[in-house]
């Protein structure tokens, strides 16, 4: 079975790979919009994504459909449908989705329906909560017409089956290596919207049970529509150790470049982990409500795709704070 990345490198479309400053500039804001990032090569996700932006839509529709696309995919092993399971064998799944006025809906440790990011938007928009998890979510899915179903794919079973031959679970240094990473998706519409979205299966192979910082507002994923919006993939637990997408609004907020923020936010997880560090995979992207888009990770593998009206879905490598 092929593993996400290299699939994705098969399915790019001729996409182009370029250093982030040959792409546009550490930190010069993009001119005009509207804009579409989102973590890793995700093509399919930003074309999505930008057939909505393009005609004038809603900030808020284009991230949730671009991670509904990827959500159904079940060549994808890190989302929704063929997800690499948990240590049990069971696929569960966590989302998140923000808009500008800071409206937000959740859920985690959802099991057996394919779009947990609409699932989130409902929360957001039909109950006075912000979460919903587990059973609860679940039944709350049911009862507003989403279909149950199998998502664990017969790929996906039999890489867990082979799995469990060894049992090795070493979640600092194996998460991106598998090819398995969370999705998160940011956009700015013409009319000046941010919106956010975020993603995931969560860890190959985790604890039944784990939720990482993937559906945790202000850890995985965080906008302010006066500021900017920011999300992540890698190791979760760092993220919520740092409220990293939070923080890196709150450094836009008083002064910094999306760039900025997200090395400072980089930094003090490897302030955290001390020697450690080296082996987190951790990784950031920010957008400004000027446009101005910014990423940092720990380890030199994070790739991530940018469209604009002048940029058709170019996949740029990001800066890192090691290069091995």
């Amino acid at each position: 079975m092929k593993t996400r990345r290299e699939f994705l490198k098969v399915t790019a479309l001729g996409t182009a790979l370029l250093p982030l400053h040959e792409a546009f500039g550490l930190s010069a804001p993009l001119a005009g919009k509207p804009i579409i990032v989102s973590t890793w090569p995700n093509v399919k996700a930003n074309t999505e994504a930008w057939s909505i932006l393009s005609k004038g839509g809603r900030a808020l529709d284009a991230v949730e459909n671009g991670g509904r696309t990827v959500e159904s995919d079940p060549t994808d092993t890190s989302v929704g449908y063929g997800g690499l399971p948990d240590r049990d064998g069971k696929v569960t799944l966590d989302a998140c989705i923000m808009d500008e006025q800071g409206n937000c809906g959740s859920v985690a440790f959802v099991q057996g329906f394919m779009h947990p990011v609409s699932i989130a938007r409902m929360v957001m928009e039909k109950t006075p909560h912000v979460m919903l998890v587990g059973a609860g979510a679940e039944k709350f899915a049911l009862e507003n017409g989403f279909k149950k179903e199998n998502l664990l794919t017969k790929e996906s079973e039999a890489a867990w089956k082979e799995w469990l031959k060894k049992s090795e679970y070493k979640p600092d240094t194996n998460v991106f290596n598998l090819g398995h990473d969370t999705i998160g998706l940011l956009a700015l519409d013409a009319a000046g919207h941010l919106s956010g979205a975020c993603t995931t299966s969560g860890m190959a192979y985790k604890m039944h049970g784990r939720v990482g910082d993937s559906p945790i507002i202000g850890a995985g994923l965080f906008v302010d529509g006066e500021v900017g919006a920011a999300t992540a993939t890698g190791v979760g637990e760092e993220m919520i150790r740092i409220s990293g997408s939070h923080t890196i609004v709150e450094l836009m907020r008083q002064g910094r470049t999306a760039q900025e923020a997200c090395e400072e936010a980089v930094k003090r997880v490897i302030k955290k982990n001390g020697e450690k560090a080296k082996a987190l995979n951790v990784a950031f992207l920010a957008l400004s409500k000027d446009g101005d888009v910014g990423a940092y990770s720990t380890t030199n593998t994070f790739l991530y795709t940018l469209t604009t009206p002048d940029k058709n879905h170019v996949v740029i490598k990001s800066p890192s704070y090691f290069q091995s």
